[in-house]
Order: C-alpha cells, then sequence, then structure tokens
C-alpha cells in the first residue's frame, strides 16, 4: 500500500506522464515520414519521383499547350516510403512530419498535393524549357569562375552545351600543321621465293 500512496503522490506532484493529445500538443520526432511534399521551384518534371513511387501516388502531365506541366501527389495512395525523397536529383520531393492525416471519407479523393509549373524561353534560343534550380546550378558551377550561375541556368541543354563548347575550345592548343599528313599507300602483295 505504501508503495502505491507513493506512485500518486509523486503522480500528483508532477502531473500525468500520458501524452496528452488530442487535449494538448504532443510529441512529434523529427525523422518520422508524414506526409509527401514537392517544391515547385526545385521540381524539373524529370518524372524520377513518378517512376520510384512503389505507391503509383505521383503523376506528371504535361500541359496540352506544351507550355508546362503538372505534377500531382495522391496523399491517400502515398505508402510513406520516401523513394521519391531518395531518387530526386534535384531535391525537389521531401517527406514532411505532419503525420495528421485523419479525414472524412467524403475527402479521401480530395487529399491531394498538385503544382502547375510552366516553362520559360531559353535566354539564347527561346525554346520553352524549365530553368535548372538557383540551387542546382550554383553548385554544378561553383568550381568554375568563368561561368555565370544565373545566365547560365536559363539556358536550354543545347545552348549550354554550345556556350560550353566555346569555352573549351579556347583552351584547345593551336594546331601545328595544316593538313594531315599524306600517308602513301602501298599494295603489299605476296612474293613467292
Amino acid at each position: 500500500m505504501a508503495g502505491f500512496l507513493k506512485v500518486l503522490f509523486h503522480n500528483l506532484l508532477e502531473g500525468p506522464s500520458t501524452d496528452p493529445f488530442p487535449f494538448g500538443e504532443t510529441f512529434t520526432p523529427p525523422r518520422l515520414r508524414g506526409r509527401a511534399r514537392v517544391d515547385p521551384d526545385l521540381c524539373m518534371g524529370c518524372g524520377t519521383c513518378r517512376h520510384y513511387c512503389a505507391a503509383g501516388a505521383i503523376n506528371i502531365t504535361q500541359l496540352p499547350d506544351g507550355t508546362g506541366f503538372t505534377i500531382t501527389i495522391w496523399q491517400n495512395s502515398c505508402c510513406l516510403c520516401a523513394s521519391c525523397r531518395h531518387y530526386c536529383p534535384t531535391g525537389a520531393m521531401s517527406i514532411t512530419n505532419d503525420w495528421h492525416s485523419a479525414h472524412p471519407e467524403s475527402e479521401k479523393y480530395r487529399r491531394l498535393e498538385q503544382h502547375t509549373i510552366t516553362y520559360e524561353p531559353c535566354a539564347h534560343c527561346g525554346a520553352l524549357m524549365r530553368p535548372l534550380p538557383k540551387k542546382l546550378a550554383e553548385r554544378l558551377y561553383a568550381q568554375n569562375s568563368e561561368i555565370d550561375p544565373e545566365l547560365t541556368r536559363h539556358l536550354c541543354p543545347k545552348c549550354r552545351q554550345i556556350e560550353d563548347a566555346k569555352r573549351n575550345a579556347c583552351r584547345l592548343p593551336p594546331r601545328t600543321d595544316a593538313a594531315p599528313a599524306e600517308i602513301p599507300v602501298t599494295s603489299a602483295a605476296p612474293t613467292k621465293d
């Protein structure tokens, strides 16, 4: 009986030791997998997340006029495996620790995240394309001070390749001979001895 009174007295002084949820805030572990999210500023529309999604919860559709794409994540289908986050090359996909997912049955088809991302014209040729995310461009060109990441990220892949070729052509040593030396052609017929 003394042990029980000791525990009772301790509980009266310290308060309840159980979680106060749903009447108060609760503890959420920092690495809890709660909800898939996409950052539209980083998404390139490559489709890697859609390919690796085990539950088929991610869809990317091109706009009918070809000016962009729409990425959709169905939260009810997501199995929280985080494959989309793991394989996303630009870091656009993430899994938040928002675990509040209770909802009425009538809202199950409305639990989605959807972003429409439009293409921009290339700074050189005007072709519609998705510019490189600023963080990615800065990381890619951090070692080369000749390249302006802000300008380069607004170039389509073809124009970026041409600019790289121009930059690298200046570094090639000049050719010393005007034409390749001719190699005399001789017929090597077998001889009988």
